[in-house]
């Protein structure tokens, strides 16, 4: 119940505002109101910015473990895979099994 108490006693002071009455003049209320706007947005660029760095930093040391062991990004491994798949596998030892013609292997009632 607390936090619901907090929340109306912050509306009420606005609550005028809205019902039509009178607000109270602030000069430079709109000027602080912009001042904040553009703080704001600073603030979010430098963190954006701060984020982009980091994330390199990241992805450049993923890079030297990918070197060091022979791995791939998953995109590369994924297209290769989709590329794998799109070729003929004819003469292949992992060919998938619905690739086998019907008639070769399993079916023993025809050898007898």
């Amino acid at each position: 119940d607390q936090p619901m108490v907090l929340l109306c006693a912050g509306a009420t002071k606005d609550m005028g505002k809205m019902l039509g009455g009178e607000e109270e003049k602030d000069p430079d209320a709109q000027k602080k109101e912009e001042e904040r706007q553009e703080a704001l947005r600073q603030q979010e660029e430098e963190r954006k910015a701060k984020h982009a760095r980091m994330e390199a930093e990241r992805e450049k040391v993923r890079q030297q473990i990918r070197d060091k062991y022979g791995l791939k990004k998953k995109e590369e491994k994924e297209a290769e895979e989709k590329a794998a798949l799109e070729q003929p596998c004819e003469g292949s030892l992992t060919r998938p099994k619905k690739a086998i013609p019907a008639g070769c292997g399993d079916e023993d009632e025809e050898e007898e």
